[in-house]
């Protein structure tokens, strides 16, 4: 029972329009102050989104952290072809421009071991031909290889059995290549089918082609066991000058100008953006090589050449041999890009790789700093 008398009772009615009133006004104040609360929250945080999501947007990907690496491993063959890789090592002006970071060295016999080895990070870089470079390159779409210099032109001949006469000759015969989808191997077996030859990359058709390793191909050839080779040199000249074999095509007659690269330099991507200054030291160290060779006489060369050869094969070339090959080949530092989409669809043709765009295959950014001149990366890649 209430305790309030009847006399200060307000009226029931106008209690009830009068509570409604008084209660309602703090209500809707307090909803007011809620919504404006939350509103405030909701658009601060959505501010703080949108500022956030500006910033990520406009913000570039993180530059990944450079230096100096600790070891560069460099890859070669034992060829004449691969000169600057000979004299840049035996005379140590790469190591000399490198400084504190330590040079290993692996030798190879050709492209597509050297690029396993790049791929599979055994080695930072490598000379080598350019079909395994546009290969591995079309295969990875893109991310594994850098062409960053040219080494080499000429030097890769078809040499055959004195009885051999004309392409067709060739057929039932058995030749080789150093290595399936080499450069000697692709520009055998794209030559072949210009011929109307088919060739299968498991050594069967018209022709049989079987890649082998060099020093195996000089001794199959002497034991009557092999027709001929496309080889590079000095392999192409000890087969001619100690097996007896004669040349059928030479390489540089098949190009325009006699122009074909036949060894170019290569960096796997990933080590390139994270040592730029180390790229920077090879390159440097590259060019010292090649202006060597191209300003030292053909007895100072030889010489050079031949003594990492003895280190490397067991045995120096014998005088004739080496400079045989010498007189095929042009040092340089110029990859002849312009010649790329050719290479590239002779491999199609060889059944070695497949039809791609190669567009920023180059990379001579470092190379034409260092030189202080145009090397053109025709438009497949940065000059």
């Amino acid at each position: 029972m209430s305790n309030t008398p009847e006399s200060q009772k307000p009226d029931s009615g106008t209690t009830r329009i009068v509570a409604g009133e008084t209660a309602s006004k703090p209500k809707r104040r307090r909803t007011l102050e809620i919504g404006l609360a939350v509103g405030l929250v909701l658009l601060i945080g959505a501010g703080a989104a949108v500022a956030s999501a500006v910033s990520q947007n406009n913000q570039a990907a993180p530059v990944p952290t450079t230096s100096p690496a600790a070891e560069l491993k460099l890859g070669y063959f034992s060829n004449v072809t691969h000169g600057p890789a000979l004299v840049g090592t035996s005379k140590g002006l790469i190591a000399k421009e490198l400084g504190d970071t330590k040079l290993s060295t692996q030798v190879f016999n050709a492209g597509p071991a050297a690029i396993e080895a790049l791929n599979a990070g055994a080695i930072d870089a490598t000379y080598i031909g350019p079909n395994p470079a546009i290969n591995s390159f079309v295969k990875s779409k893109g991310e594994s290889i850098s062409i960053i210099a040219g080494a080499a032109s000429g030097g890769a001949q078809l040499v055959v059995k004195p009885e051999i006469n004309s392409a067709a000759d060739l057929k039932g015969k058995i030749l080789s290549s150093p290595q399936l989808g080499g450069t000697q191997d692709v520009a055998l077996r794209a030559w072949l089918g210009g011929q109307g030859f088919k060739t299968n990359t498991d050594g069967s058709g018209d022709v049989n082609i079987n890649p082998t390793e060099n020093a195996q191909s000089l001794k199959l050839f002497q034991d009557g066991k092999l027709d001929g080779a496309w080889l590079p040199e000095p392999w192409a000249s000890r087969l001619v000058l100690e097996a007896g074999a004669k040349v059928l095509v030479d390489e540089k007659d098949l190009w325009e100008n006699g122009d074909f690269t036949t060894t170019i330099l290569i960096v796997n991507k990933k080590f390139a953006a994270e040592h730029p200054e180390t790229v920077k030291a090879l390159l440097k160290g590259h060019v010292e090589s090649v202006n060597w060779l191209n300003s030292a006489s053909a007895e100072e060369k030889a010489t050079t050449i031949n003594a990492v050869l003895k280190d490397t094969a067991g045995k120096p070339l014998p005088a004739n041999v080496i400079e045989r090959a010498l007189q095929n080949i042009k040092f340089a530092t110029d990859p002849l890009a312009g010649t790329y989409n050719k290479l590239l669809e002779d491999g199609v043709k060889a059944g070695t790789t497949q039809q791609a765009d190669i567009n920023g295959i180059f990379d001579l950014r470092t190379l034409n700093e260092v030189e202080g001149k145009k090397t053109s990366a025709a438009g497949l890649g940065q000059d």
